[in-house]
């Protein structure tokens, strides 16, 4: 997927084949579950103040580096842009 601003801010893109990269524990049909659907715990839903990253989310991190891949992933992967701004959005990217 890639989500660009048409000017003035920065873009994500993952070109990653996540459903079929998807780990053994986290697959669905038709794709890939995320870690606190499948587990319901503090560990990947992160309902406290001390949660951090994950063997999981590291997986996902490395495969898609602009994703938000936790709950407190903010200084890689929270990105605003200004109101108003207009977007460019490509589901299966080169």
């Amino acid at each position: 997927m890639s989500f660009t601003p048409m000017s003035g801010c920065r873009g994500i893109k993952c070109t990653a084949d996540i459903n079929g990269q998807c780990p053994k524990q986290l697959k669905a049909q038709g794709g890939c579950n995320n870690p606190c659907t499948v587990f319901r715990t503090d560990k990947y839903c992160c309902n406290s103040s001390s949660c951090g990253p994950t063997a999981l989310s590291k997986y996902f991190k490395k495969r898609c580096p602009n994703a938000y891949s936790y709950p407190k992933d903010d200084p890689t992967s929270t990105l605003t842009c200004p109101g108003g701004t207009n977007y460019r959005v490509v589901f299966c990217p080169r």
